[in-house]
């Protein structure tokens, strides 16, 4: 059996209607699950292709490549850059290969898929190893600065545990009979200088959906910068640029869970609702607030080219999920109520009044410290930002506005925000329903905010409370069907 060889040809990509889907991190470390339902089930013959399948890396490899997403542990990357001669980042480079092999030993059942990959695996560590070795060997001679390498050395290792994956995945669907096809667009030894869209235009030269199955990697080296740009949300502006290069019919993501209601886990399985349809508008919403159905740089990417987004459950093949278009609801409704742990950063002069350039000031501060603003209110002498960033950030925004307002009080505090969100909420009178159903909980609303496009409510919390207040919400705004609200109300 051959190795997956990259798309390569000499003839265009023949282009029937088609779908291209994205498969997760945490989903494909369940990919033997997935190949005999999702991807193979029960197709036969040219019911087989007519896909594009994007591939995130196996689960956990990126936190190892790069830091973990969540508790911020140090992976190579991490490693190398604050490296004080100690080079703990080779042996954080040999976990990752270890992690690597485990991962393709629990899907490949035959040696010699296995050992194809090790190889793979090997090639690319110690290709890895030493592009990181000679680049410290040459900013030890003072004209070049490691720092000025740091962003192109991100994008490097982003780029490894995609291609493994792709690759892993190819070898298991050629050994079951499928024509897949290993569709590599990181880059690796490849000297070209192109747009996003020439790496894939590409990759793709020569692939006829029709009798090929192309597997292709979440991460795309191009000009632009996808981990610049993008960070960790970079292979879904990849699957939304193949969408929108070969014209797919339809953008489908496979979750390892439905997009509901709320976080079944807090309001339970039995009170929470599948979507079923929504539009991109609340999928905006919900990327504000950290609950990303999509990234949405590619949402505006479908959005622009007319192509419909479903997101699915990976692991519930036969449920057509939720599908993410333009349309407008056909009732209103909440349909999600999710939070977000925040940072208030509130700057109070008894002088704004009257007196422009503060709110200027403020935004350059948090735009120079890279904070992240989710929400903001004013009135007269006050403005707050509500901001998902590192305290240390927020501490040196603080620090910059204190030299340009040092008579103002300029505070910092730590909360919640919890949504309610819905393509239209126009006559549910959800806010004071909201409020009231809080109040009646007991949990404090520290402030709330309704915008006239009545597409979100958010209300601000203690961070102790939000949990409780998802629920309540949940409650009060899902649960009731707001919907005979409005109907009393007519």
């Amino acid at each position: 059996m051959e190795a997956p060889g990259k798309a390569r040809g000499t003839h265009p990509v023949t282009l029937p209607d088609h779908t291209v889907e994205k498969i997760g991190g945490t989903s494909m470390s369940r990919l033997s699950e997935l190949t005999g339902t999702l991807i193979i089930g029960d197709r036969k013959g040219e019911d087989l292709y007519h896909r594009i399948f994007v591939v995130s890396a196996f689960g956990g490899i990126t936190n190892l490549l790069l830091e973990h997403k969540k508790t911020g542990e140090p992976g190579v990357f991490a490693l190398f850059n604050n490296d004080d001669n100690d080079h703990s980042w080779l042996d954080a480079l040999t976990r990752v290969a270890t992690a690597m092999c485990e991962a393709h030993d629990a899907v490949l059942d035959e040696s010699a898929d296995r050992s194809l990959a090790e190889d793979f695996v090997r090639e690319r560590i110690e290709g890895a190893r030493s592009v990181l070795f000679d680049l410290r060997r040459l900013c030890s001679y003072g004209h070049f600065r490691l720092s000025a390498h740091m962003q192109i050395v991100r994008e490097l290792l982003s780029g490894l545990g995609e291609a493994h994956s792709a690759f892993v995945t190819t070898l298991l669907l050629q050994r079951k009979g499928v024509n897949a096809r290993f569709v590599d667009l990181s880059g690796w030894r490849d000297e070209t200088d192109c747009t996003l869209q020439e790496r894939i235009a590409g990759a793709m030269d020569g692939i006829d959906l029709t009798r090929e199955l192309p597997i292709v990697t979440g991460y795309a080296q191009c000009r632009e910068g996808l981990m610049q740009e993008y960070d960790r949300g970079y292979s879904e502006v990849t699957f939304s640029s193949l969408a929108d290069f070969t014209g797919a019919k339809e953008a489908i993501i496979h979750k390892e869970f439905h997009l509901s209601s709320a976080d079944p886990g807090l309001v339970g399985e039995g009170a929470v609702r599948k979507l079923g349809h929504t539009n991109y508008d609340v999928a905006d919403q919900l990327s504000n607030m950290g609950m990303e159905a999509i990234h949405p740089n590619a949402a505006k990417t479908l959005r622009q080219a007319n192509i419909p987004l479903r997101v699915t459950n990976a692991f519930d093949p036969d449920d057509p999920g939720t599908l993410i278009d333009d349309a407008p609801a056909d009732t209103p409704a909440v349909e999600i109520v999710t939070g977000l742990n925040v940072v208030a950063l509130e700057l109070f002069e008894q002088d704004m009044v009257g007196v422009k350039g503060y709110d200027a000031n403020a935004l350059e501060a948090l735009r120079r410290f890279n904070v992240r603003i989710v929400s903001k209110t004013s009135n007269a002498n006050t403005i707050t930002h509500y901001v998902e960033a590192p305290l240390k950030s927020v501490r040196r925004v603080v620090a910059e506005l204190e030299k340009t307002y040092p008579s103002a009080d300029i505070s910092v505090r730590s909360m919640a925000i919890v949504s309610a969100i819905g393509r239209d909420l126009t006559g549910l009178h959800a806010f004071s329903s909201g409020l009231q159903a809080l109040e009646r909980a007991g949990i404090e609303v520290i402030a709330a905010h309704q915008t006239p496009r009545n597409v979100d409510i958010q209300f601000a919390v203690a961070r102790d409370d939000a949990d409780r207040a998802i629920e309540v919400l949940h409650g009060a705004l899902v649960d009731t069907g707001l919907e005979q609200v409005v109907d009393q109300a007519a």
